[in-house]
């Protein structure tokens, strides 16, 4: 599986690579037989205790039913997107941009788990098979993926590295802070790239960018112009920092 690198807004670093299928399953198989003992050792608690039978269903509500319903997503909402499944098998949920998940994304990648097994007879596998990071739709809906958490590195870019972003810098293209990081992510991607197609790329995509930002190039090749525009837009993220 391809480790990517992203660099954020914030100028972090961050490679990650997403988790294997296999390694998805296992962790699933570990939460459902963790699931199971659970509802063995209540059950046993139960009937042991010998409530009236009404105090038996709040007892089963309160203490089996619930916790189990919303088992994945308060383990991922409490332990930093890792069932006890997932942290066994070292992988855990993230953004696609490598940050944390809001309670938003982990409840819908919740809410739609369902649909990604049980009701669709496995339409979630389908869809993990399909596309490159691995994403079941509640993954896909919520920006969110499961990655190998051996492989995630967080590296805080020294300052250094940006060295024309100095007190003396100014930016052509004040346009380029409008651009999301995974558009800029596309931009940086295209220019380390080293295929046969490179040059066709890269005038494909300054175009877009051109058209997208509204911008007349004023340097003399796509390259350059692309180069500028990701100097101007980590000159911008800099000034927010």
């Amino acid at each position: 599986m391809a480790e990517s690198t992203i660099i954020t807004g914030q100028f972090v670093r961050i490679s990650q690579t997403p988790a294997s299928i296999g390694e998805r399953f296992l962790a699933l198989v570990i939460d459902y037989f963790l699931i199971g003992l659970y509802i063995f050792s209540t059950a046993t608690l139960l009937s042991k205790l010998n409530l009236p039978s009404e105090f038996s269903w709040f007892f089963f509500l309160c203490v089996v039913y619930l916790p189990i319903l919303g088992y994945s997503f308060l383990c991922e909402m409490f332990n930093h997107g890792q069932s006890f499944g997932k942290k066994l098998i070292n992988i855990r949920v993230v953004k696609v941009d490598g940050s944390t998940p809001s309670i938003g994304s982990y409840l819908l990648r919740w809410l739609l788990f369902p649909i990604d097994g049980p009701i669709t007879s496995g339409l979630g596998l389908l869809v993990v098979l399909l596309n490159k990071n691995n994403q079941r739709l509640g993954d896909l809906a919520a920006g969110t993926m499961v990655i190998k958490e051996k492989n995630y590195r967080k590296i805080h870019v020294s300052l250094d590295e940006f060295d024309y972003l100095t007190q003396n810098y100014h930016p052509v293209y004040p346009q380029s802070a409008d651009l999301s990081l995974e558009q800029v992510n596309v931009i940086t991607r295209t220019l380390e790239s080293g295929e046969k197609d490179r040059a066709r790329r890269i005038t494909v995509l300054a175009q877009k960018v051109q058209e997208l930002l509204s911008v007349t190039p004023r340097e003399g090749n796509q390259e350059k112009f692309l180069q500028t525009i990701l100097r101007d837009y980590q000159y911008y993220a800099l000034e927010e920092i």
